[in-house]
């Protein structure tokens, strides 16, 4: 236990790089006076962060070196780095922006976007955009009402809402997809439908019944030609189907 103990102070004195720097780290970290892991980053700040997955259970296999050792507070951690620290980002501040465009890469458009990057924004007519007095938040430019528009902001009748909208919204221009018809039960295009679920949905009870008519003639006759087939396989020496 003993030479345990010592490895783990002169591992720990050259990874501090001496006694005054252990002395500063169980001065801060008391109760890891040992602890060591790897550099990860630091912030403005001068707050340094490491990590060791190996050697700590999940929870404290990320921690913060202060910048201030007399005068730091929790709060002291940047923005950035807290979701990081708190495990709710995988990776740090350093090297988010390419863990992003790895994973974006992979990440197909779900619709047409003017965004300046690929992060699936969606689509904004920036060009035709009502803009009141260049508010950063747009969210209330909108509509009061179906050819109101909205006089608090000035967005005249026939202003476009600069709200923003995912993907996939019905709202989202860029997310209508135009309405495409496969036929017709009508000769003069009455009854138009775009799926054979749609078409059923049209059809007259009349309509349905003499389809179910079609349906089982058409069974029946392809039955017939089966049984037939076999009947002469089965005089040839086949096997009689039936």
């Amino acid at each position: 236990m003993v030479f345990g103990v010592l490895r783990n102070v002169q591992k720990s004195l050259k990874y501090r790089g001496g006694w005054k720097g252990l002395f500063e780290h169980m001065y801060t970290n008391g109760d890891y006076p040992f602890k060591y892991g790897t550099y990860i980053g630091c912030d403005i700040a001068g707050n340094r962060y490491y990590e060791n997955r190996v050697d700590y259970t999940f929870g404290q296999h990320r921690w913060v070196e202060p910048g201030d050792i007399h005068n730091f507070d929790s709060a002291s951690i940047a923005p950035e780095w807290q979701g990081w620290m708190t495990s709710m980002n995988d990776e740090p501040p350093v090297s988010e922006e390419e863990y992003i465009a790895t994973k974006t890469d992979v990440v197909d458009q779900m619709c047409r976007s003017n965004a300046p990057d690929k992060s699936n924004v969606g689509l904004q007519d920036m060009d035709n955009l009502w803009n009141f007095k260049t508010m950063h938040n747009q969210s209330q430019v909108r509509s009061r009402g179906y050819g109101i528009g909205n006089p608090i902001v000035g967005l005249p009748p026939s202003g476009k809402d600069a709200y923003y909208t995912q993907p996939g919204s019905p709202y989202n221009e860029g997310s209508i997809r135009p309405l495409k018809f496969v036929g017709s039960l009508d000769k003069d295009g009455g009854r138009k439908y775009k799926s054979d679920k749609w078409a059923e949905r049209l059809m007259t009870d009349e309509e349905k019944n003499a389809l179910e008519a079609k349906k089982e003639s058409e069974v029946k006759e392809l039955y017939g030609a089966v049984r037939t087939g076999g009947r002469r396989m089965g005089g040839r020496g086949g096997t009689v189907v039936g």
